[in-house]
C-alpha cells in the first residue's frame, strides 16, 4: 500500500511550494494521493489539478478553514470539495475580503510602530499568495526588522501583541456547513494542537459532531504513537472517519516533509475509500 498526504499547503496560502511543485514532489515521493488544503482559499487547486493530469497521483481538492470554538482557534479541513460551486466560491470571497481588511489594519499598526511595511510591499513580495501573518513575518525577517520568523510573531503580530489584529470570527457550524454544502467531507484538523484536556477535547468533538463533523485527523506530524492511538479511539467512539496528513509548508516548517512529517508519519491509502463512499452516499441523497 502507498502513502497519502491529506493536509498540505502551497504558496497560495502560507507554504513555499507552488501547487505544481507540490504535485511533482508528491509524485517523486511515490504518494498515491495528495490533498491541497490551503487556508481559506481554493485558488491553488486549479494549478494543482492541471499538474496532476496524466500522472499516477490523485489530487484531492481541499481547504482548511479557521474557526473559533469557545474563544480558541480550531481548524476544519474540507476534503473532496466541489471547489467550482458558485456559492462556495462566493462565501470564500467574503473570507478573503475580511482577511484583506485585517491585513491593511496590521500593516498600519506596524507602520505606527516604526516599521516601513505597507500592504502593497508585501503583496509585491508574495504576488500569488493569499496574504497571512506568515507573510508579514517573512517580510519583516527579509527586511531585517526581526532576526527570525518566530520573533515577528512573539513580539509584534502574535495574539495579544502590539500589532496584532483579530481576524473575523467564523463559527464552526459555518465552516462545517460550507464544506458539506460543497460536497466535501468535514474533518477536525490536528486535535491535539488545541491543548485541551481529554475531557474538553471530547466535549468539543461531541459538539462538532452535532454540527455535522464527519472526520478527525488521526495521523499527524506532531503525533506520537500514543497520540495516534488516542485519536483512533476517539474516531471509533464518535463514529468519525479517520484522515491524516503532514501539514507540509515547505521551508516555512523545514522539519516537516511531505508524506512523512518528521519521519514518523505514515498515512495509508486505505483511508481514502471510506471518504469516497461517504461523499458518494451523500451525493446520492441530495
Amino acid at each position: 500500500m502507498k502513502r497519502i498526504d491529506l493536509h498540505v499547503h502551497s504558496n497560495v496560502s502560507d507554504g513555499t511550494f507552488t501547487p505544481k511543485e507540490l504535485v511533482l514532489y508528491a509524485q517523486e515521493k511515490g504518494l498515491a494521493a495528495l490533498a491541497l488544503t490551503d487556508h481559506d482559499t481554493i485558488r491553488g487547486i486549479f494549478e494543482a489539478e492541471k499538474a496532476a493530469e496524466g500522472k499516477s497521483i490523485e489530487l484531492i481538492p481541499g481547504i482548511e478553514i479557521s474557526s473559533e470554538y469557545k474563544g480558541g482557534d480550531i481548524h476544519i479541513l474540507g476534503l473532496y470539495i466541489d471547489y467550482k460551486q458558485p456559492a462556495f466560491s462566493a462565501t470564500l470571497q467574503r473570507f478573503v475580503e475580511a482577511r484583506e481588511q485585517r491585513n491593511n489594519q496590521m500593516a498600519k499598526k506596524l507602520s505606527e510602530h516604526g516599521f516601513f511595511v505597507t500592504i502593497e510591499d508585501i503583496m509585491a513580495a508574495y504576488p500569488d499568495a493569499v496574504i497571512t501573518r506568515a507573510h508579514f513575518a517573512k517580510y519583516m525577517k527579509a527586511k531585517g526588522y526581526v532576526s527570525s520568523y518566530e520573533e515577528a510573531f512573539r513580539k509584534y503580530i502574535g495574539k495579544n501583541c502590539s500589532c496584532y489584529v483579530p481576524r473575523t470570527v467564523i463559527q464552526p457550524e459555518d465552516a462545517i456547513g460550507l464544506i458539506r454544502k460543497a460536497g466535501g467531507v468535514a474533518v477536525l484538523a490536528h486535535p491535539l494542537l488545541y491543548h485541551l484536556t481529554l475531557e474538553e477535547l471530547e466535549a468539543m468533538i461531541k459538539d462538532l459532531k452535532k454540527l455535522g463533523l464527519q472526520g478527525i485527523e488521526v495521523f499527524y506530524s506532531m503525533n506520537q504513537k500514543e497520540d495516534e492511538n488516542l485519536m483512533f479511539s476517539l474516531a471509533k467512539k464518535w463514529e468519525l472517519l479517520m484522515t491524516g496528513g503532514s501539514d507540509f509548508h515547505g521551508s516555512t516548517k523545514p522539519h516537516i516533509d511531505l508524506g512523512v512529517g518528521r519521519g514518523n508519519l505514515y498515512v495509508n491509502e486505505t483511508l481514502l475509500e471510506p471518504l469516497r463512499k461517504l461523499r458518494k452516499r451523500e451525493e446520492n441523497e441530495t
